[in-house]
């Protein structure tokens, strides 16, 4: 029973990976900044964004993509920072 509980739960894990968009724009007033989800996810497991609601959408905001869940992320890894680096016109 275990096995199959396991093999169901590798089957959804990679099912919905490969449901998930490769990318998605998110619209600023200072140029749209696009997520390459297929690069970030191939860096990282599923839940260092999506927490324990892995695969659940996430909600970003201004506030939330210059805090914890962008930026704070790409300088500790050595992302980029920078305005221009991700707002593009």
């Amino acid at each position: 029973m275990k096995k199959v509980f396991a093999a169901v739960a590798l089957t959804l894990a990679f099912a919905v990976t490969a449901m998930a968009a490769d990318s998605v724009v998110y619209p600023a007033k200072n140029g749209n900044v696009t997520f390459n989800h297929k690069a970030h996810s191939s860096k990282n497991e599923c839940k260092v964004c999506h927490g324990d609601a892995a695969p659940a959408k996430i909600a970003i905001n201004k506030d939330a993509a210059h805090g914890k869940a962008c930026k704070e992320c790409h300088a500790a890894k050595g992302g980029p920072t920078k305005c221009g680096d991700c707002h593009k016109k």
